[in-house]
């Protein structure tokens, strides 16, 4: 071999060299960005997870699978790039069997990159099912009036628990962040407008309440007012004949501690006060000389006869 040849195998030897250098000094080292982990595996075996930042491995013996670990999500019940309606996941069947078309979506991160990308093949596609058994399950228990109205957010909170429970019995390495219920109504127009009409007359419902509540805070004070008024004039009133009670009973006492002392004295003047009270304005004699009945005379009635015959 002559020294020309030398020279060119020497030069493609190092050429050779400097590219295997490069090749292992650049395939030794990765990048691992925000919101991305990365599994390490030394011959197929996961070994490490690497977070955020430059890392170091062993070229060919060591291979890097990075996972998004941002948060996603898809839904369940229609299209979210055309937005049109999957009945075959929309469709359910209510507690009172009636049927309703309700639309869900559902967002989940990764939390365990190996088990994401080894415990399961399609571990989004195994969410997804776990989803929609749990919302099945969970619709079938409220009536539809519940799913369509005033039970949304109930309905949701029971859903997410049940993924949750499943998600940790699967361990498939994503987590559920949420999941809304995007809308839901009856299946067909006529349905929807019944439904429509029953909230209408629950807002009239409402309103009519609320008026009923707003005039009894503008009445009950003044009648509680007009109440107490008259508790406090009964109460008055009570003690007034309570009063004139005790009175009347103490001077009959006295009056009878009289009677029992002088009789006959005592009842002449009981009777004579009771004539001038029932009669004051009647001009009488009253003769009692015999000690029979008394006789009443009446002055008025003589005057009154002898008066035109005077005149005459």
């Amino acid at each position: 071999m002559d020294k020309t040849t030398k020279t060119v195998v020497k030069a493609i030897g190092f050429t050779v060299a400097a590219i295997a250098v490069l090749i292992l000094l650049f395939g030794s080292f990765y990048t691992i960005k925000e919101q991305e982990q990365a599994v390490v595996t030394t011959f197929g075996v996961p070994s490490t997870v690497s977070e955020p930042g430059l890392h170091m491995k062993i070229p060919f013996i060591q291979k890097v699978q990075k996972v998004d670990t941002t948060i996603k999500g898809f839904a369940i019940g229609y299209d979210e790039t055309t937005s049109i309606a999957k009945e075959d996941e929309s469709l359910m069947i209510t507690s009172d069997y009636n049927f309703v078309n309700v639309d869900f979506y559902v967002e989940y991160q990764v939390s365990d990159p190996v088990k994401a990308l080894y415990a399961s093949g399609e571990p989004v596609k195994i969410l997804k099912n776990v989803a929609q058994s749990c919302i099945r399950s969970v619709v079938g228990q409220y009536e539809v009036d519940s799913v369509i109205t005033d039970g949304k957010s109930e309905i949701q909170t029971a859903i997410k628990e049940r993924i949750i429970t499943a998600l940790t019995e699967h361990e498939i390495g994503i987590r559920l962040v949420n999941i809304t219920i995007q809308d839901a109504e009856p299946p067909t127009t006529e349905v929807m407008e019944a439904f429509k009409a029953v909230e209408t007359a629950k807002q009239g419902m409402e309103t009519a309440i609320n008026n009923a509540k707003k005039y009894q805070n503008e009445k009950l004070p003044n009648a509680e007012a007009q109440v107490d008024k008259i508790l406090k004039e009964a109460e008055a009133t009570k003690e007034a004949r309570i009063n004139e009670a005790e009175g009347q009973a103490a001077r009959f006492n006295a009056l009878y501690e009289e009677y029992i002392k002088y009789p006959l004295i005592t009842k002449q003047r009981m009777y004579y006060e009771a004539m001038e009270e029932l009669l004051p304005n009647l001009k009488l004699i009253i003769d009692s000389s015999d000690g029979a009945i008394d006789k009443w005379l009446p002055l008025d009635s003589w005057s009154e006869d002898i008066a035109p015959a005077v005149a005459n």
